[in-house]
């Protein structure tokens, strides 16, 4: 006696991908700035300076509060004035130091999700 195996529905394995939004040249550019982020330190300089609104602050407050000798804070800042995400400005013998407006924007676009891409056809990967 032979005997019937049923049918069983085709599921699509994968989600279909929409590519990428973002250039290789631009994920060359972001590069720096994620590698600039990527210390604890820069990142409370940036989440102080974020936490000053629009205001510059000098460098004389950033030290105090991360507890770090001078040079180090002076790198630290170095290092996010490099990638772009904060500008100085220089009073006398002071430095103040704020947040490039927008700087932040392009690391939060890679973030960002799309809303669902629909299959395009019954096209599966596997």
């Amino acid at each position: 006696m032979l005997r019937t195996v049923p049918e069983l529905p085709v599921i699509q394995c994968c989600t279909p991908l929409a590519g990428s939004s973002l250039s290789g040249e631009r994920a060359t550019e972001l590069e720096g700035v994620m590698k600039a982020l990527a210390d604890r330190h820069r990142l409370r300089i940036v989440n102080l300076l974020l936490r000053a609104g629009a205001e510059p602050v000098c460098v004389c407050e950033v030290q105090p509060l991360l507890g770090l000798s001078q040079g180090t804070v002076s790198y630290h800042l170095k290092q996010l004035l490099d990638a772009g995400l904060i500008e100085r400005d220089t009073r006398g013998t002071y430095s103040y130091f704020s947040l490039v407006p927008g700087a932040l924007e392009a690391v939060r676009e890679v973030f960002t999700a799309p809303g669902r891409v629909e299959a395009a056809a019954a096209t599966a990967c596997c």
